[in-house]
């Protein structure tokens, strides 16, 4: 049954972009502050530092639900029940295969392509096979179930190993580290990134989600906004930059070195991977939740990151007074995914099987209740210059 979320939202979309002082044409670079669609998926309280998935507390959610019932409060608007639960589970099990056409482009890549490159690869490969019409739930589904696995069969193929096929009895994030390993996971490491899945499948109108919600609004296809999402997701300044964090934990190498390391990087400008966060001017709240898996999925890596933090709040707070830089989610996910076994280039793609959830839920309410994003540009330039014809212009 093919079906399109209703808008659960209490309130319509805007006709146009306003800020909260209600001016409709700010001057600011990056849109910041301003009120860009209205949603009922989830909200992000920069100052109180809190992220609200339909209602619920980002804290309860981590720490006592799967990623399936996520899947179902973002898709459906409720918790699902025991009953609901199976039966969404089971359109995502039955959801789980690779087209030959999609293998076939996997394997034709170099092992030296980007796995966030072969990720977009395989998805826009499944969306031309696959998709048609208007975006609708089980759309959706398919998309999330077969992320891990056109991500796995790549990872295997570029270090010479034959892809494998899922294990139906496995849950999403199980099953996804099967697919990578070849071995059922220990149920330390499948609650470790399930908790990492459900703290990263929404995050209101990142760059991501706003370009997904930008395609869809245009009336095109699910499978080309979810492509433009994963180019935006790549970036380092949005989710790029988990391995980032990783190879700035290595460059410093001892707790001895921090201070010094630290102190450097703060007053040559250089940029602290996993600190600022261009909403939360507070701790954010998915760094909570994830220092402490890391703290007990990996208790020897975790000394140096928790001392790294530590050292660097203090220096930032000493050296940059006022700027209230916190580690943001990027910080403790390295750790956490370095613990459960994941290479770093896997980092961001694996933050692109969780995000999907979240894309394709956003995609659903914009076009449940669609008016084409098509916002102004101050425009800079000059005006009125005097056309000179092709025969006398002169350099």
């Amino acid at each position: 049954m093919s079906t399109v979320i209703p808008n659960t939202g209490n309130t319509p979309q805007k006709d146009t972009m306003t800020t909260n002082s209600n001016t409709t044409k700010p001057n600011k670079g990056g849109l910041e502050g301003i009120v860009a669609a209205t949603t009922a998926m989830s909200k992000v309280d920069g100052t109180a530092g809190r992220l609200i998935y339909r209602g619920y507390n980002i804290h309860d959610l981590a720490r006592t639900t799967s990623y399936e019932e996520i899947l179902h409060l973002l898709w459906f608007g409720h918790l699902p029940d025991e009953q609901e639960l199976a039966d969404l589970r089971a359109r995502l099990v039955a959801a789980r295969t690779i087209p030959d056409t999609v293998m076939q482009s996997l394997r034709s890549l170099p092992a030296e392509t980007d796995p966030m490159d072969a990720l977009r690869t395989a998805v826009s490969t499944w969306g031309a096979l696959k998709i048609k019409g208007k975006p609708t739930v089980d759309q959706a589904i398919a998309l999330t179930a077969n992320f891990p696995l056109f991500l796995a069969a790549f990872n295997r193929l570029r270090h010479g190993q034959e892809p494998l096929e899922s294990q139906t009895e496995l849950s999403h994030a199980a099953n996804y580290l099967y697919l990578l390993t070849g071995q059922v996971p220990s149920n330390e490491h499948v609650r470790g990134l399930n908790s990492y899945l459900v703290l990263l499948a929404d995050h209101g109108m990142n760059a991501s989600t706003f370009t997904a919600r930008i395609v869809a609004s245009t009336e095109s296809d699910i499978v080309s906004a979810v492509v433009a999402a994963i180019g935006a997701l790549k970036g380092p300044l949005h989710g790029g930059a988990p391995s980032k964090v990783q190879d700035m934990l290595r460059e410093i190498g001892t707790i001895e070195n921090a201070d010094s390391w630290l102190r450097n990087a703060i007053t040559t400008g250089q940029k602290l991977m996993g600190f600022g966060h261009r909403v939360y001017k507070t701790t954010d709240p998915r760094a909570e939740e994830l220092r402490e898996m890391a703290r007990v999925a990996d208790p020897e890596g975790f000394k140096m990151s928790r001392h790294v933090e530590e050292r660097a709040l203090a220096l930032l707070d000493e050296l940059k007074p006022g700027r209230r830089l916190y580690t943001n989610v990027e910080y403790y996910s390295a750790a956490l995914m370095n613990s459960v076994g994941l290479s770093g280039d896997l980092f961001t793609p694996t933050f692109a099987v969780s995000r999907v959830g979240g894309w394709t839920a956003h995609i659903l309410e914009q076009v449940s209740n669609n008016r084409l994003i098509r916002p102004e540009a101050e425009y800079t330039g000059p005006e009125n210059l005097p056309f000179t014809p092709l025969n006398e212009r002169k350099k």
